[in-house]
């Protein structure tokens, strides 16, 4: 491809809808379609709502948004520090292997040095050996003795109500 020109920037309002769109897509290509029971509106909120939980960086050819990474500030007790937590990183099918999933990831690593933050960290599906692979490349340690545990539905309201 002879000079495209890829942005990375901060997601702004209204590009909300593509970048559900985008997750939808994720979603697919993790085979979680069903798990996605979030909206555009909500998505919208929790970026820019009046107590904004996540923040995203799109990236873009041509105006088109063709991946994002979702991320949260995080916390080390051990670190005595915040950190990012990498939510999702995703870059459509058709655009990877360009250095957009490097940009993205190296745009976040910026942020937590600008911030001063302690570590950027994220989790990958044990099946996603491409991925696994790719983040080897860019220094990140598979912690292979960690397991991510999580309470969701009615195992929530269960373990809320006591």
């Amino acid at each position: 491809m002879a000079n495209v020109t890829i942005s990375i920037r901060a997601v702004e309002k209204r590009d909300v809808s593509a970048l559900f769109g985008l997750i939808l897509e994720l979603a697919q290509y993790e085979h979680l379609e069903d798990a996605v029971t979030g909206s555009v509106d909500a998505l919208e909120n929790h970026l820019f709502g009046d107590r904004p939980y996540i923040e995203a960086l799109v990236a873009e050819r041509d105006q088109q948004i063709i991946g994002y990474a979702l991320f949260f500030t995080s916390y080390s007790t051990f670190l005595t520090q915040p950190g990012l937590y990498l939510e999702d990183l995703y870059v459509q099918e058709r655009h990877r292997g360009q250095g957009i999933g490097k940009a993205l990831l190296q745009r976040l690593a910026n942020l937590v040095t600008e911030r001063d933050y302690g570590r950027l960290e994220w989790s990958v599906l044990d099946w996603n050996e491409s991925a696994i692979a790719f983040y080897e490349t860019l220094g990140a340690t598979v912690l292979p003795d960690w397991r991510i545990c999580r309470v969701t539905g009615s195992a929530l309201t269960t373990l809320a109500s006591g």
